[in-house]
C-alpha cells in the first residue's frame, strides 16, 4: 500500500524514501502582517487553524453543499478520508499503477455529497484499522466479530499454557538477523500451512499465532510485509529479551486488523467503481 495515515509526524521512510506527510489542517503560530495568507487567496488570523484545502477543493465542497471547511471538522477531513478509501482499493491501484509508481496518483472525485460522504466513511474505517493505538470494536476490542475470533490466536503447539519463564515468548524462529552497520535483515522464519488455507506463524519451536490468513500475512505497506517486518526486529538476539504478553496480544490484534482490511476490499472496490461512474465535472482552468 502506498497510502497511509498517522496521528503524528511519520518516519521519512515510512512508505518510500522521502515520503511526504500532508497535514489535514494548518496553523501559522507566529504570523507577521507581511507574511501573506497561509493559503493564497484566503486570509486568516494567526490563531485560526484552517483546513489544508486549495481554493479549487473548497469550491468543490461548496458545489456539493458542504459547509465552510474551516468551521467544520467533517468538511475539513472528508476529501482526505475519501482519498484514503480510494487508495486502499486494489482495483484503483491496478488501474492507476503507472501514476502511483511515478508518485503522482490521481484521486477521482464524486459528483454528489452522498457519495463523497459514504466514501469518506469507508476511509475512516481504514484509518481506524491502521491506527494501532486505537481499539476497533468488533476487531480488537469489545465483542470480536465471529470471523475474527479464531484469527491470530497465540498458543503453544501442545495446547498447554504458555510459560514465559522458560522461553515460550522468545522470538527465535529466524525472522531477522543483524546485518552490516547494524541494519536488521529479514529471515525465513517458520510458517506452517494449515488445511484451511491459513498459516501458523511461529515465534519458536513451541509457540505460534494460529490461523493467520494468507492475504493478511502477504499484506504490505510501503513494500514490506507488515507482520514479518515486525517480527524481524524482535528476534531475541536483536531485541535482547522475550516478548511481553502485551506484545504477543499486539500481534494478534495486528493480524486481525490486516484481516479486516482484506475483508474491506470488495467494498472499497465497489466504492471506487461507483465514484468513477459518477465523476464531478471540474470547471475549465
Amino acid at each position: 500500500m502506498p497510502f497511509y495515515i498517522a496521528r503524528g509526524l511519520s518516519d521519512d521512510h515510512l512508505l518510500a524514501p522521502d515520503a511526504v506527510a500532508i497535514p489535514m489542517r494548518l496553523r501559522r503560530e507566529e504570523a507577521s502582517p507581511s507574511a501573506g495568507p497561509l493559503i493564497p487567496g484566503l486570509e486568516h488570523t494567526a490563531a485560526d487553524p484552517v483546513a489544508n484545502l486549495s481554493t479549487a477543493a473548497r469550491a468543490y465542497l461548496a458545489a456539493l453543499g458542504f459547509p465552510d471547511p474551516d468551521g467544520s471538522e467533517v468538511a475539513a477531513d472528508v476529501i482526505w478520508y475519501h482519498a484514503l478509501a480510494i487508495g486502499y482499493s486494489p482495483t484503483y491501484l491496478t488501474e492507476n499503477e503507472d501514476g502511483v509508481r511515478q508518485d503522482w496518483p490521481r484521486i477521482p472525485m464524486p459528483a454528489a455529497e452522498s457519495l463523497l460522504t459514504a466514501s469518506a466513511a469507508l476511509g475512516r474505517q481504514v484509518a481506524a484499522l491502521l491506527d494501532t493505538e486505537k481499539p476497533v470494536p468488533g476487531v480488537t476490542s469489545g465483542r470480536v466479530r465471529g470471523e475474527f475470533k479464531s484469527v491470530g490466536l497465540f498458543e503453544r503447539v501442545d495446547g498447554k499454557p504458555a510459560r514465559p519463564e522458560v522461553g515460550d515468548l522468545d522470538v527465535t524462529a529466524g525472522w531477522g538477523h543483524a546485518g552490516r552497520r547494524g541494519v536488521t535483515m529479514p529471515g525465513k522464519g517458520k510458517l506452517v500451512q494449515r488445511d484451511d488455507g491459513g498459516l501458523d506463524v511461529f515465534l519458536n519451536d513451541v509457540s505460534c499465532w494460529r490461523n493467520v490468513p494468507q492475504e493478511g500475512w502477504d499484506f504490505t505497506i510501503g513494500g514490506y510485509q507488515v507482520i514479518k517486518k515486525w517480527l524481524s526486529y524482535r528476534e531475541k538476539p536483536l531485541l535482547g529479551r522475550s516478548l511481553t504478553p502485551d506484545e504477543v496480544r499486539h500481534v494478534t490484534e495486528m493480524i486481525r486488523r490486516l484481516a479486516a482490511l482484506v475483508a474491506l476490499r470488495p467494498e472499497l472496490d465497489g466504492n471506487y467503481r461507483t465514484v468513477t461512474e459518477n465523476l464531478f465535472a471540474w470547471p475549465e482552468g
